[in-house]
């Protein structure tokens, strides 16, 4: 082993998984554009990729099911596995302890109370993000404060991701 190896290592492993995922399929895309014929197919890559997808899901899975506009977000595929993890998550629970409480009591997406069984996502969560494209007349106003910035190209802010939401979905800022 010499030097160039061991910088190398070094190299691969300074670099976060997500950064070098990203990195990967920037690379296979313009690969495969150029490429005279069709490359080997990014099997590792493209299921490391689906993995992430798979953990969002996973993490709010009733909720997007029950949230039509996030539902009509995932692709079939994405909605199948949906449907496939949530008969899996029903079937254990029932049979590993839902089983013993009583009928109203056994449904995963239970309200009573008044306190929602169903985790949604964290809006609130702070992001990274980027503005792509110049907001015009309007500006950001932070929920629940009295904070107020405008979105200018090429601006990085660390921000709410409620406070941002609305651009990220329109395309105008992009999260990093």
């Amino acid at each position: 082993m010499d030097i160039d190896d061991l910088l190398q290592e070094f190299d691969d492993n300074s670099v976060p998984a997500g950064t070098r995922d990203i990195n990967d399929l920037t690379q296979a895309w313009i690969a495969e554009r150029t490429a005279p014929e069709i490359l080997p197919f990014q099997s590792d890559l493209l299921e490391r990729l689906m993995d992430r997808v798979r953990q969002q899901i996973d993490r709010h899975a009733i909720y997007i099911l029950t949230t039509p506009a996030i539902r009509g977000r995932l692709s079939a595929p994405e909605l199948s596995y949906l449907k496939s993890h949530l008969a899996l998550l029903n079937s254990h629970f029932l049979s590993s302890f839902l089983r013993n409480f009583p009928e109203q009591l056994r449904r995963l997406d239970d309200k009573a109370g008044g306190i929602s069984m169903v985790e949604e996502p964290d809006l609130d969560g702070a992001v990274f993000c980027k503005v792509v494209k110049d907001v015009e007349d309007r500006s950001v106003r932070i929920p629940g404060t009295d904070a107020e910035f405008e979105l200018k190209r090429g601006d990085v802010f660390v921000v709410r991701y409620s406070a941002v939401r609305e651009f990220v979905l329109s395309g105008e800022v992009e999260l990093i």
